[in-house]
């Protein structure tokens, strides 16, 4: 919701290494993937997966149902970005070892920018050359709809020209001047170069060549190339993944989750793989997981934040443990397009109300055990910034049920059998709003991550605190990539709308680029913009914030979505409390949520 697009950079961090002896496939059990034993070579590690959180997409173009970080991570990992932006060297930024370009030079009006990319070759031994950029330009260009990172008057839309000067420089023409930073972190950094010498056709049995070229073929190239990518068990043996420009490729790939990662012998960037074999192990319950770290199959795993007190037995087990602190923030979207409540998410007053009986302090200490930041606001808060407004950290809806049932009944709304009724219909100021009918009650549901205890006691708590306000919560779960496919973008008439909230963020819901901005989120149209939230003065705000490069325009936009509450804010936890083999090392846990397997290196 971690939810973040694949596009490098951005999406639901739907978020969280990996051997047996090399080469042999681990067996899971009923509560996930663990194996016999733990890694028994330096060339081999087991990554836990977080619970639920199963990868089933490696196309380096990410779709709205699967934004699954995971699934970044690993894709990153077989083909490279343009440009790398992360925090695995312990601050954000572009991380040219694992980049596929080496400069970039953006025009003095900074309406253009000419890309210089190394000396590269893909594993057939082709070299990368800017048509393999191209490639993935006229594919976004002409499917831009079904790019989860699209957001209208955004990439690609802004890309006015795709101009190749020869084989390792192109530029890209904007349709007017940026802040650089923003262009760098959040569009740039989306760039996926694919092999288009081998990509570039509409069939297994269809001939390469220049399709993309033409927008009716780039769209049969990308039916083609999405079909492929949905066939998750053929990951492994389709000849089309088998051409990669980065440090893995894919030995195993199961619809359960299970992969095998092993070195690309013929890499030749900066970013080499330090361990040959990488597992990625899946697990249904973090107690499963768990279970694996105390037999000691998993080098790299985690812990809930409630058992921190347990950490001195980790530590006798060889163990380290490791908050990993995200760019992010976690919040539940409403649905302003469902049927039965969707008029009623529409009124300011009702959100206002929503977000007061959200004690976040408490869900912070409690079920978080200390390891969540109250955020009110589209800014992370766990990190200091200039980006944060004053109006965002200083809370313009502290928890008060009381009051909130005060704004209610103030509406329309009254105590009916249990529920709280709309008996006031109409569009005063003490009548419950435009479109919501008399005797509507005030009864929500959310669709809720399962597999994790966290998200339990959050959602209880939430239950609870709603019931003293006089709102019904009810609470169906399932698991992650399920919840991604129920909640999506639609229509008061689609079959696929019943859906009132969704919650995915236990890790946190979005993580984001180095630059803040909200065009993907909460931008009219925007690619991840679940609930369709529309506010026409945020869009101004959110275009201002990519083409201003004074943090005020960000600060702007802050101080408005924490008043105007497009989602329900939550607390933000941290992604994960990591626990680490002993002499596992060589890299930092980056804050924008995707892990990094070829950093990771065995020091004993």
């Amino acid at each position: 919701m971690s939810l973040a697009p694949t596009a490098a950079g951005r999406r639901w961090a739907l978020v969280a290494g990996a051997a047996l002896t090399t080469g042999a496939l681990l067996t899971g059990c009923s509560g996930g993937g663990t194996s016999s034993s733990g890694s028994s070579s330096s060339d081999t590690i087991n990554y836990a997966l977080p619970a639920n959180f199963t990868p089933n997409w490696i196309l380096p173009v990410g779709t709205a149902s699967h934004l699954n970080t995971n699934n970044s991570s690993i894709s990153q990992s077989l083909w490279e970005p343009l440009v790398a932006y992360d925090g695995s060297a312990g601050k954000v930024g572009w991380n040219k070892d694992n980049s596929l370009a080496t400069d970039a030079k953006f025009a003095a009006d900074s309406k253009s920018v000419t890309i210089t990319l190394g000396d590269r070759h893909w594993s057939d031994g082709k070299p990368v050359t800017s048509r393999d950029v191209e490639f993935w330009y006229n594919l976004v260009k002409a499917d831009k709809e079904d790019w989860a990172s699209y957001s209208p008057g955004k990439a690609p839309d802004n890309w006015t020209s795709f101009k190749t000067v020869d084989a390792t420089h192109f530029t890209l023409t904007f349709d007017k001047a940026y802040n650089q930073q923003w262009m760098l972190a959040n569009e740039l950094s989306m760039i996926r170069p694919m092999p288009q010498h081998v990509w570039d056709k509409t069939s297994d049995a269809g001939t390469v060549s220049d399709l993309d070229r033409d927008t009716a073929g780039a769209k049969k190239v990308w039916s083609y190339l999405n079909g492929a990518a949905k066939k998750i068990s053929g990951y492994a043996s389709d000849p089309l993944w088998k051409t990669v420009s980065g440090p893995y490729t894919i030995k195993t790939f199961t619809t359960a989750g299970k992969v095998q990662l092993t070195a690309n012998a013929k890499y030749d960037g900066g970013g080499k793989a330090n361990i040959k074999n990488v597992n990625l192990l899946p697990f249904t319950t973090t107690d499963a997981e768990v279970n694996a770290l105390r037999s000691g199959t998993v080098d790299y795993g985690y812990i809930n934040a409630t058992d921190l007190g347990q950490e001195a037995a980790f530590k006798a087990k060889g163990y380290t443990l490791k908050p990993w602190t995200g760019w992010a923030i976690t919040y539940m979207p409403y649905n302003f397009n469902n049927p039965a409540m969707g008029a009623v998410f529409k009124q300011l007053y009702a959100r206002q109300a929503i977000q007061m009986s959200v004690d976040q302090a408490s869900l912070s200490k409690v079920v978080y055990n200390g390891t969540a930041v109250q955020t009110y606001g589209p800014i992370p808060q766990g990190q200091a910034s200039s980006f944060v407004s004053p109006e965002q950290k200083n809370n313009p809806y502290p928890f008060d049920t009381a009051k909130a049932k005060k704004l209610l009944t103030g509406h329309g709304w009254t105590k009916q059998g249990g529920s709280l009724v709309c008996t006031n219909p109409g569009t005063g100021d003490d009548q419950c709003g435009k479109g919501v009918d008399k005797g509507t009650k005030f009864e929500m549901q959310v669709l809720s991550q399962s597999g994790s205890t966290v998200t339990d006691n959050m959602m209880s708590a939430l239950q609870s605190s709603f019931a003293k306000t006089g709102i019904k919560f009810g609470i169906k779960t399932a698991p992650v990539n399920s919840v991604l496919s129920q909640a999506g973008q639609c229509k008061a008439g689609d079959s696929g709308c019943k859906w009132q909230l969704s919650f995915f963020g236990t890790a946190g819901s979005w993580y984001f680029p180095a630059y803040p901005s909200g065009d993907s989120l909460f931008a009219t149209g925007g690619g991840s913009n679940f609930g369709s939230y529309s506010n026409p003065a945020v869009d101004k705000l959110v275009s201002a914030t990519t083409t201003s490069s004074s943090d005020e325009a960000v600060q702007k936009y802050s101080a408005a979505l924490a008043k105007d509450l497009p989602v329900v804010w939550l607390p933000e936890p941290d992604y994960q409390i990591s626990v680490v083999k002993s002499g596992l090392g060589g890299f930092a846990q980056d804050s924008l949520a995707n892990f990094h397997p070829a950093m990771w290196k065995w020091t004993k």
